[in-house]
């Protein structure tokens, strides 16, 4: 791959972590989310805004550390990854996972812009960080677009 096509496929995989192209953001759809809706349930809804939240942060976190240290474990799969409470404790908690979430997406796209995306990762099953970068934007989007649906039910806005 030639200088030129790297440096555009960094940039695509960090604007698709970063969202905005064709999705609404992170930022947008947290930054005003009420504190009422946070721990709501809507009839039918799997999971709380607060229980999505935390489990983006915490698969986020995993995907991030798995990149960048061979002696990371992983959390146990599926409760590991999911809060133990459909609320968060207090509006402190609601703005640190917020906080968390932005600060590892920052991080996992400085691997991204510094690092090496073709060569798998010397533990593993053969992983490289193109392909984490791929499932971390998807895993993301996905969620955040369930999210955006609480948010609409529970608000009317997005």
């Amino acid at each position: 791959m030639i200088k030129d096509e790297l440096r555009e496929l960094r940039t695509h995989l960090v604007r698709a972590l970063s969202g905005g192209d064709s999705h609404i953001t992170f930022e947008q759809v947290m930054k005003d989310f009420p504190a009422h809706a946070r721990a709501s349930k809507p009839a039918g809804a799997p999971h709380t805004a607060w229980e999505l939240l935390e489990h983006m942060r915490i698969a986020q976190r995993d995907i991030l550390d798995f990149s960048r240290y061979p002696k990371h474990k992983s959390p146990t799969f599926p409760d590991g990854y999911w809060p133990g409470n459909p609320a968060p404790a207090n509006e402190k908690a609601w703005q640190e996972a917020i906080a968390g979430f932005e600060r590892d997406r920052r991080e996992f796209a400085a691997l991204i812009e510094n690092s090496d995306l073709f060569t798998p990762f010397p533990h593993g099953d053969g992983q490289n960080l193109l392909r984490e970068a791929i499932v971390l934007a998807n895993h993301n989007s996905y969620h955040l677009g369930e999210v955006v649906f609480l948010k609409k039910l529970l608000t009317g806005k997005a």
